[in-house]
């Protein structure tokens, strides 16, 4: 997935899924915590594909994942292709209104505008931008 798309939540706290990322989302994706005060959307195959890596992990390992997988809806978006998002997920990620929907290789995030804006002002740069193509060889 790729993009920036700005969107609001309604006032009933919902969020409409960006029209460029429905059909790789699909009709059912969960929607959970992520790593940076921000959210995750994860498509089914991407859900299933995490799911089984944890399957591998040793108790202890797997037992560290118990908050992230607590956290995480199974969302259906309605005809307007909304989905609601949960108060404690929209306190965690610092989300009021304003949100910021990126595309990330196989998933989506949601970020509050604020946490995007400051995101992005430390790293759209040419040098940061370089220093990553660069590790990965380009």
């Amino acid at each position: 997935m790729t993009g920036t798309y700005e969107h609001s939540l309604d006032s009933a706290g919902r969020l409409i899924v960006p029209s460029k990322l429905r059909e790789e989302l699909g009709s059912q994706f969960y929607l959970a915590v992520g790593v940076k005060e921000n959210l995750t959307l994860y498509p089914m195959a991407a859900w299933n594909k995490l799911q089984e890596r944890v399957a591998n992990l040793t108790t202890a390992q797997a037992a560290s994942m118990d908050v992230f997988f607590a956290s995480a809806q199974l969302c259906e978006p309605d005809k307007q292709w909304r989905f609601q998002v949960p108060s404690y997920l929209k306190d965690y990620a610092k989300i009021d209104r304003d949100v910021v929907i990126t595309g990330n290789n196989d998933r989506a995030q949601i970020w509050s505008a604020e946490n995007w804006k400051a995101k992005t002002a430390q790293q759209l740069n040419p040098e940061h931008i370089a220093a990553l193509l660069e590790g990965l060889g380009i």
